[in-house]
């Protein structure tokens, strides 16, 4: 199998603050279209109220999720935005340490309230990138349209 990889540039860099209460999917989601931001990486610090994460199946090919409502501090949310049709898309995966230092992680999802959070945020600039159903693994992966020389 090879592999399809293209070279991007950083463009804007963002760094701010989260309003308590507010999904971190959707927040991350409004800034993008705030700010006209088409493709980005993006990290979250803080700490989450409730959480839903998910672990890809991969016999069923879906995600299987949970809801779990108790604070916990995020240790790692890591993640990417494309546009899907007009709209940010964000996709990113959470690990979440609980007052014990039990960790739960995976894929994130809404609902996830912020207690308090932060964002830094590198907008990408290069060709464009889009989503698509991959039959091997059931996932949507990555179609990187290089640019032509």
């Amino acid at each position: 199998m090879s592999a399809n990889f293209s070279q991007y540039n950083a463009g804007r860099i963002f760094l701010g603050r989260l309003n308590g209460g507010e999904d971190i999917i959707h927040a991350v989601e409004d800034f993008c279209k705030k700010n006209t931001i088409k493709f980005a990486a993006f990290s979250v610090t803080g700490a989450v109220s409730l959480f839903t994460i998910g672990v890809f199946d991969q016999k069923q090919q879906v995600h299987v999720t949970s809801r779990h409502e108790f604070f916990s501090e995020i240790i790692c949310c890591t993640g990417n935005i494309i546009l899907h049709g007009e709209n940010a898309y964000v996709q990113a995966q959470i690990i979440l340490a609980d007052q014990l230092g039990k960790t739960s992680g995976g894929r994130l999802f809404s609902d996830t309230l912020l207690f308090a959070g932060e964002l830094q945020l590198m907008e990408l600039m290069g060709p464009p990138a889009s989503r698509e159903y991959d039959q091997a693994s059931g996932r949507m992966l990555w179609v990187i349209n290089k640019l032509k020389k």
